[in-house]
């Protein structure tokens, strides 16, 4: 009898140490998480330094680091309208160390435009919060010969023009918002992509673009400083801080909007309580005075939500810009 025992005993103490280690691989997470963070964190942004999106992290970084308790890294990662930067996402580590403030152009556009994505914006990243809301504006250069938004569309139609419009990237919502104003007017213009709303402004202003549709970060300073002319805001309604310009809609093509946003996500299988301990932190950030004054001061309206909320707005803006994408039967990314 006391060999059958000890024979069991033999035979069962393989399981006992699979279920110690499995225990203890369990406790392991749990206490990382519990301890989440505990060391600098990464946010990956899909545009070049001086772009809309690279504008509101550094707005937001400051005040979202001291409610995390640790320093948070701004990883610039331009390409191909921040699907770069997505893709690197996708294959990051499931930690919570490294998030992405990503755009409406990455998350609901540039699955629709040719050639797709590699990346499904509704299944393959973890959702956080959203982030900012705000509108684009067509700009020109104040000494340019263009006072309007009519002057614009009346040399769009000019056969003898060669119009041209920069935006932050294919896809991005400043490309969409001109093709939309193309298809509405029946004017001619040629996109120009760039890596980001930063280089853009640059050739913009050494004048070797027509106009950007910029976004409020990276146009708002420079029309304070007198350097832009802005023509029209992509909004439904005017903005606070430009409330002396109208918007397209205004302008003789009711109905027009081109609104964008941006979005906190994290790669994919992120652990839930992970993902409730940075929406904690974004949400409070968005909320915080400081924070809210510092992005009026460029237009931005912050928008804190929950990941579910984020998920259906990620699905919704999905299915309106793919009807949108489609009905103007576009060919090149």
């Amino acid at each position: 009898m006391v060999w059958f025992r000890a024979f069991h005993l033999r035979a069962l103490f393989p399981s006992l140490i699979s279920l110690v280690m499995v225990f203890g691989v369990l406790g392991q997470c749990a206490q990382a998480q519990g301890n989440f963070p505990n060391k600098p964190m990464r946010l990956i942004v899909g545009f070049a330094p001086g772009g809309g999106a690279d504008s509101a992290a550094r707005l937001i970084v400051p005040e979202l680091a001291k409610k995390l308790g640790q320093s948070v890294v701004i990883e610039n990662r331009p390409g191909a309208g921040g699907n770069l930067a997505s893709e690197i996402l996708t294959k990051s580590d499931p930690d919570g160390y490294t998030i992405m403030l990503t755009t409406v152009g990455s998350m609901a556009i540039n699955p629709h435009m040719p050639g797709g994505t590699s990346f499904n914006p509704l299944l393959d990243f973890s959702m956080i919060s959203q982030g900012v809301t705000f509108s684009n504006i067509l700009v020109v250069r104040a000494e340019s010969s263009i006072k309007s938004l009519q002057d614009y569309v009346t040399l769009g139609k000019d056969k003898n023009a060669f119009v041209t419009f920069g935006s932050s990237g294919n896809g991005s919502t400043g490309h969409l918002a001109g093709e939309l104003l193309k298809a509405r007017t029946g004017m001619s213009a040629q996109h120009i992509n760039y890596k980001g709303g930063g280089p853009a402004m640059t050739d913009l202003l050494g004048g070797n673009i027509t106009a950007i549709f910029a976004s409020t970060p990276t146009a708002v300073p420079m029309i304070s400083a007198g350097k832009l002319r802005a023509l029209a805001v992509t909004s439904p309604k005017r903005i606070s801080g430009l409330s002396n310009v109208p918007t397209v809609a205004e302008q003789g093509y009711p109905g027009y909007q081109a609104l964008n946003w941006y979005a906190f996500i994290a790669p994919p299988k992120v652990p839930p309580a992970i993902i409730d301990k940075l929406n904690q932190a974004i949400t409070a950030t968005l909320k915080d005075p400081v924070t809210i004054d510092r992005l009026h001061t460029v237009d931005l309206e912050a928008a804190p939500s929950t990941p579910q909320e984020l998920a259906s707005i990620v699905k919704s803006e999905n299915e309106l810009w793919g009807r949108i994408i489609k009905s103007m039967n576009l060919t090149e990314r």
